[in-house]
């Protein structure tokens, strides 16, 4: 059962990555591919602005009452991928944006390990 709260289109990219790292491992494994073609991994979090703070993670109770929403998908290598990101009480600045994105890449980061693990890397 996927328990991601507020986060599941992030939770399903940072999960489909590691079932497609384990789908092409199985493929080479087998001869069906000479190496695994996968140069960097990818993974998403969600942040937000609650009360004026940022927040990863956001829960749905966070989520539904947040100043502003974002989704940030970034490589294994903190390469960006994807950013969208919502006034929803309240506009933003860059500075609030910046720290979004800090506590992005610090949450991609550990998933990124719980990535490698689950896959042996």
């Amino acid at each position: 059962m996927l328990q991601a709260d507020g986060g599941t289109r992030t939770a399903a990219i940072t999960g489909s990555w590691v079932a497609l790292r384990l789908a092409v491992a199985g493929m080479v494994k087998s001869g069906l591919l000479s190496a695994i073609p996968l140069t960097d991994s990818v993974a998403a979090v969600s942040c937000g602005l609650v009360q004026g703070a940022p927040v990863l993670d956001l829960d749905y109770g966070e989520d539904s009452g947040a100043d502003a929403d974002a989704n940030f998908v970034l490589t294994g290598q903190g390469r960006i991928v994807e950013v969208q990101a919502t006034a929803e009480r309240a506009v933003f600045g860059d500075a609030e944006l910046a720290a979004m994105l800090a506590l992005a890449r610090k949450g991609i980061g550990e998933l990124t390990q719980l990535q490698r693990q689950a896959t042996g890397l």
